[in-house]
């Protein structure tokens, strides 16, 4: 694959690019082979990147701060775009707050409270930045990113840019348009209600003690494993076939809270799935559900 074209696009528009990065690196579950490209997206670079990238079909992954991603252990032949550097700028004008694709989730959460601004909450503590809570409508309990959002700006598939509304990007349960390929959020509107900024930090604060009481934060992983059922709950399901604890390697199902798959130290892209294709296959036959992962998996 010649990626020439685009690592010379990447740097005369400002852009960090390196080779034979390792992806382990980057990811909160420290697992990952090497990137063939690693380019660390500058403010303004979308454009031309991503354009170059369309015109020279190039296959390409967009990472952010590296949460709800799995990269095999193998060498990627693809070029890996990180959106984590890319413009970390949040505005307020009134209750809306205008965050970029790089900024932490959790910063947007943090500038919220600071301004009297409820709603988002719910948020605080999800280890994403603003871009991938958007590409796949992130949430937690009982909150969600398209309950707040008014819209989201994203480099398409040709390399233009476009503000889709809310109801254009379609989403659902850890679903978007964005999802379909091709897509990156570039930034997001965010519609908030004025709040009691006590009050607002006491619910932060308590959903805050609650990741910590019941997840397995001291892993490293990359947040659920599995997608909630209709009609169930994943963890509990695995829980109740007695898998808690189930490992193989250094991969295991968290004895904390088995919706999660956790690196208790050195685990493989293997380990990993081995785990989880292991929970599916009891899960299915002892429950009858079919378990889908949220995590994004790349082999």
């Amino acid at each position: 694959m010649n990626f020439e074209k685009l690592i010379q696009t990447a740097l005369e528009n400002g852009c960090e690019v390196s080779r034979n990065e390792s992806l382990s690196s980057h990811t909160t579950f420290g697992i990952g082979g090497d990137a063939s490209v690693f380019i660390e997206l500058a403010p303004n670079a979308a454009v031309p990147v991503f354009s170059c990238i369309n015109k020279e079909k190039l296959p390409f992954i967009l990472l952010g701060r590296g949460s709800n991603i799995l990269f095999s252990d193998k060498p990627h032949e693809t070029a890996v775009i990180h959106m984590g550097k890319l413009c970390e700028d949040i505005t307020i004008d009134g209750n809306i707050i205008t965050a970029y694709a790089g900024a932490k989730l959790s910063s947007v959460c943090t500038a919220a409270r600071d301004n009297s601004l409820s709603g988002l909450e719910f948020a605080y503590g999800i280890p994403a930045s603003v871009g991938g809570a958007c590409y796949m409508n992130a949430g937690a309990y009982g909150g969600q990113m398209s309950d707040v959002l008014i819209s989201v700006t994203a480099c398409c598939p040709d390399g233009t840019i476009r503000e889709f509304s809310v109801d254009e990007i379609g989403y659902s349960y850890r679903k978007s348009l964005f999802m379909n390929g091709g897509y990156a959020v570039l930034s997001a509107k965010i519609k908030l209600e004025s709040g009691d900024r006590q009050m607002i930090t006491d619910k932060m604060n308590e959903l805050m003690q609650r990741r910590r009481d019941k997840q397995p934060l001291e892993y490293k992983s990359a947040g659920s494993t599995f997608k909630r059922p209709e009609g169930a709950f994943a963890g509990a399901l695995i829980e109740g076939c007695g898998l808690k604890g189930y490992s193989c390697g250094d991969a295991q199902v968290s004895t904390k809270h088995a919706g999660f798959v956790v690196n208790t130290g050195s685990a493989s892209y293997d380990d990993v799935m081995a785990v989880i294709d292991h929970v599916k296959k009891t899960v299915k036959a002892e429950t009858g559900y079919a378990l889908e992962c949220e995590v994004e998996i790349y082999p």
